[in-house]
């Protein structure tokens, strides 16, 4: 039987008990509801409610994901305190945060951050300052107990579990080839062009703007790279940390993936040690709560912004509190927008002519991420590589489960929870935003259970967090676009914060932008 067979076997044994016993464990939404942010739209269609406060401080922040956080820590590190932090949620961290399942921490998003290079001061300085990162005798050198343990992560291909999740390829057979062939492309334009985590920290030239006035797919069709194996490998990477796959994003982004850390090593040619990433249970919202922790009362969550007005002598803005029903005028010197920059152009009572040019150009990814409770560890399917952290499975339209027990100290298994990831189409939005959760966590149980038969069994509760808007897609010309620099270096009492601005979603993007955006509100009331 091959892996197909198996998948479909396993699909087919699910068919007449997998829906009963996916909706016999709980499965409920998490977060805050969509029709929370939709409420922006009800509101704005109106005239706005008078407000019930009035409230002020010297910056607002507009948004309390990462690169919200970054700009208030960014402004204590400039002695600015008097600031106000507004959040949709009812707790910050954006697509970086996290939930406890039946006593158990798991994310909710983002659940690793890969050790910054030199081009990540802002990243690798916050990560001193938490003691992840240490000086030692010249060198940095990272706390242990925080990088994710071994087996990091393991392929289901053919009937059995690999290592690695770059599927296998036989010394010599076509695909091997075409894996050197690909790295050594890798290699060429890292060496010629320049690549780096944060993107603004390299160079953009007209090599750069090449790749991204093209698809990655189309980029892969020039250079004769057609392998199945290679293929979904690159469309797997990509739809892990863009959305989408590699005929839709640009080959610079294709590309980036790899060049702007280590490279891509085809199996046998890599004598180097697997990249180092650091993990928690709850994912990077271990991360985010700590950034958060200092805001204490200016964090200010469950609002709705409404509108954000500029003005010669400040910023006025209005926002619904979830908690009240009531509606709040704010006022402050300077305003960071550290939400996407769709919703910033919505806010904004005067759009800057480069948001009105990319907001169209702008598509975004929906989400699902599924968090399951069990009450013991599971049974693998096949031979192989043993239990990882991070757990695909090649063909499967999910972007695979990894567990949040993995970096627990005991030897012996126990109930854990596996956090599931699904990067959809955007035709699956509103079916997304309109379904239930039983029959979302039903296609979810089906797709790790054609791996793991006894989950059903062994499934004790499901949490789904939906995102209907959960990153920027970076397609084609959208990176090289000159709308996008000009709002990354506006100055003045309006900043912009968002990975958005890089034209992808990382911690690294976003951190760099809202410490960036903190420090030049900061300048602006100093002027």
């Amino acid at each position: 039987m091959n892996r197909r067979e198996a998948m479909l076997a396993g699909a087919a044994l699910l068919a007449g008990c997998g829906d009963r016993a996916a909706t016999a464990a709980p499965a409920e939404w998490v977060g805050a509801s969509h029709e929370r942010g939709h409420r922006l739209r009800t509101l704005r269609s109106g005239a706005l409610p008078a407000p019930a406060r009035q409230r002020r401080c010297d910056v607002l922040i507009v948004g309390g994901g990462i690169a919200g956080l970054a700009s208030a820590r960014a402004l204590a590190r400039a002695g600015i305190h008097d600031i106000a932090l507004l959040e949709l949620e009812d707790q910050a961290g954006g697509n970086s945060r996290g939930h406890t399942l039946a006593g158990q921490r798991c994310p909710l998003g983002a659940h690793y951050l890969p050790m910054p290079d030199e081009a990540g001061t802002e990243v690798s300085e916050f990560l001193h300052q938490l003691g992840l990162l240490s000086s030692q005798l010249g060198r940095t050198v990272a706390e242990e107990r925080y990088l994710c343990h071994s087996p990091q992560e393991r392929l289901f291909f053919e009937g059995a579990w690999h290592e690695g999740l770059l599927p296998p390829a036989a010394p010599g057979s076509a695909t091997q080839i075409q894996y050197r062939a690909f790295a050594a492309a890798t290699a060429r334009v890292q060496r010629e062009l320049g690549f780096a985590m944060p993107s603004l920290r390299a160079p953009w030239t007209a090599g750069h703007g090449a790749l991204d006035a093209q698809t990655f797919a189309h980029w892969l069709n020039g250079h004769g790279l057609d392998d199945a194996r290679l293929r979904w490998y690159l469309d797997y990477a990509c739809r892990d940390d863009y959305g989408a796959g590699l005929d839709q994003v640009s080959a610079w982004a294709g590309l980036h993936y790899f060049a702007s850390r280590h490279g891509f090593h085809a199996p046998g040619d890599d004598a180097g040690e697997r990249d180092a990433v650091f993990t928690w249970p709850e994912g990077n919202a271990w991360l985010a709560e700590r950034l958060a922790a200092p805001l204490r009362d200016r964090m200010q969550g469950g609002r709705v912004v409404l509108r954000v007005d500029l003005q010669r002598d400040g910023v006025q803005a209005l926002a619904w509190s979830a908690a009240t029903g009531e509606t709040e005028a704010w006022s402050a010197r300077a305003v960071v927008m550290a939400t996407p920059l769709f919703i910033a152009a919505r806010l904004l009572s005067s759009v800057p002519p480069a948001l009105s040019e990319l907001v169209p150009r702008m598509p975004q990814a929906p989400w699902l991420v599924a968090n399951l409770r069990l009450r013991e560890a599971l049974l693998d399917r096949g031979i192989g590589a043993p239990a990882a952290w991070d757990n695909v499975a090649y063909g499967a339209p999910s972007l695979g489960y990894v567990d949040a027990g993995h970096q627990r100290l005991s030897p012996l298994p126990g109930p854990t929870v596996l956090t599931a990831y699904w990067a959809l189409p955007q035709a699956q939005r509103q079916p997304l935003l309109d379904g239930e959760a039983a029959a979302w966590a039903a296609r979810v149980v089906a797709d790790i259970a054609a791996l793991h038969p006894d989950l059903p069994h062994k499934l004790e509760r499901i949490s789904l967090m939906r995102y209907g808007h959960a990153m920027s897609i970076p397609v084609p010309g959208l990176r090289s676009s000159p709308a996008l620099a000009a709002l990354a270096q506006m100055a003045g009492r309006l900043q912009f914060a968002h990975s958005d601005l890089s034209a992808y979603s990382v911690f690294e993007e976003a951190f760099t932008h809202g410490d960036r955006a903190g420090r030049g509100a900061a300048a602006w009331l100093r002027r």
